[in-house]
């Protein structure tokens, strides 16, 4: 296959479909809306989700399963949830196949195998759950209840893209029962700033955190907050999302608890998740028309080790030193691969490493030994250096950590340029055009308003930001009066 990637600035999408694909991050599958996650991107999904993991413990919460299958009338028993998903729901309706009498070797759906009850694919895991903490929760000792899951789920899309849109996806869902709403309200913006740590910490992507409007909330939410990014193309990507429950799903599911003085009380609840999406998110934040650009603290390889040979005597020499090498970094906890197969060339391995984002690429041949050197070569900055094989290991550990800063800076910088605010409609409409990006605009607080620029413009208001200034302005469509700014784009 060839290495050769379509141009961002010729056909952005083109560039991603390819990028995902000849990276061996992930490929199409049989199943028509699906992926096959390929090792090398679930290498990169194990990283995110065993950081995402820890963070989540450290916050109190612990990991539960719970079934893929919801039985309809659990999923319909919270009406907005089950209304909101109710069109991307997979459903099953029996549980056998028997041989064709008609068409030997072939199957057919038994029709004495019918379900007495449908069952809904798991878009969501509100229902299955809340009926289950039913059984769990009596006293306000029970309270809080902090569970999460690690699941697949199915929402079954008509037009996927690898990672963004999937009909079956890999995330994890969390969802909390309290006895007060101030403590539920808490959770919800305590984990939308928990993903918010992560995204920047560790994928290097600038987040703005905000809540959703009205017309944008998860179903069911009485609040939704998220964490928006930016892609190089200009359009938004939601990278997380943190929802207030309220007591809908307490309600829709007789879920009470007896308080300190005895008295029968409505559960509040909250729920959250973060999905392969942001793998989707990574590649559009900081690759480049040569291929992926991973950061350090998230990237399956962390530095690639590739001896150039100069005659079979020298590979003993080579060997010695860049395994001596290697397992000093390894005990440093450092991701290291030494890339000694002999089935490509030095300047292949070289093209190879860069495509799939290895941070740093260290190349060791006689000469450099002789001068008791290593040339280094780094990813974000394709800069190449010759350094003293004396200190290799504390330099190359250093260097990690300014290449994760050096890509959260540059992701910062192109964000911050491209937040534009306007005043007018004329401004909004050349801006998103011309610019794209976020767009900073007064807007009337009506669904209708937000409905009718979605209609002539494809931008939605991303979010409102927290911790929003107010501001007295006037609405860029409508003209009636507005007291904060919001976000606007186009979106993935």
């Amino acid at each position: 296959m060839s290495k050769e990637l379509t141009k961002r600035a010729d056909n952005y999408s083109e560039w991603y479909n390819e990028l995902v694909v000849k990276s061996q991050l992930a490929d199409h599958s049989a199943v028509r809306g699906c992926m096959v996650i390929k090792p090398y991107g679930y290498a990169l999904w194990e990283n995110m989700r065993d950081q995402l993991d820890k963070m989540f413990k450290d916050t109190g919460h612990v990991n539960a399963y719970f079934p893929l299958f919801v039985p309809k009338s659990l999923f319909e028993a919270e009406e907005t949830n089950a209304e909101g998903f109710a069109k991307e729901c997979a459903v099953v309706t029996h549980y056998r196949l028997k041989a064709d009498p008609n068409n030997k070797g072939k199957l057919i759906v038994d029709p004495d195998a019918k379900l007495e009850e449908e069952l809904v694919v798991r878009p969501t895991s509100e229902a299955i759950i809340w009926n289950t903490y039913k059984g769990w929760i009596q006293s306000y000792r029970d309270l809080p209840l902090l569970i999460n899951q690690w699941a697949n789920v199915v929402r079954w899309e008509m037009r996927t893209r690898l990672f963004l849109r999937t009909a079956e996806f890999l995330w994890q869902e969390g969802h909390t029962a309290h006895a007060t709403k101030e403590e539920a309200v808490e959770e919800t913006v305590k984990m939308v700033n928990v993903y918010a740590d992560f995204v920047e910490q560790y994928m290097a992507v600038p987040v703005i955190k905000g809540a959703k409007t009205a017309s944008e909330r998860f179903a069911g939410a009485e609040d939704t907050y998220c964490i928006e990014a930016l892609m190089q193309d200009g359009k938004a990507l939601q990278a997380g999302t943190s929802h207030f429950l309220g007591q809908n799903f307490a309600k829709a599911f007789d879920v009470k608890f007896s308080d300190k003085n005895n008295k029968l009380e409505y559960v509040w609840a909250t729920s959250w998740g973060v999905s392969t999406r942001l793998i989707g998110a990574l590649i559009m934040a900081h690759s480049d028309d040569q291929g992926l650009v991973m950061p350090p603290k998230i990237a399956p390889i962390q530095i690639v080790i590739v001896p150039i040979y100069k005659g079979e005597e020298s590979k003993p020499v080579i060997d010695e030193k860049a395994q001596s090498i290697m397992n000093a970094l390894k005990l440093l906890g450092v991701r290291v691969k030494y890339d000694d197969s002999d089935n490509a060339r030095p300047g292949w391995k070289f093209a190879e490493y860069e495509l799939k984002g290895v941070p740093i690429r260290v190349a060791i041949g006689m000469r450099d030994l002789e001068n008791n050197n290593v040339e280094v070569a780094r990813r974000d900055t394709k800069e190449k250096q010759t350094i003293s094989v004396d200190g290799i290991v504390d330099y190359l550990k250093n260097l990690l950590n300014e290449i994760q800063q050096n890509i959260f800076d540059r992701a910062l910088a192109f964000r911050n340029e491209n937040i534009t605010e306007v005043n007018t409609w004329d401004e909004f409409v050349k801006v998103l055009d011309e610019k794209a990006g976020f767009i900073s605009a007064h807007w009337d607080g009506t669904a209708e308003t937000e409905e009718k620029i979605k209609e002539l413009t494809k931008a939605t208001i991303r979010c409102i930001p927290l911790n929003n200034k107010q501001e007295n302005g006037i609405c860029v469509l409508s003209g009636n009066p507005s007291t904060e700014r919001v976000l606007f784009a186009r979106a993935y």
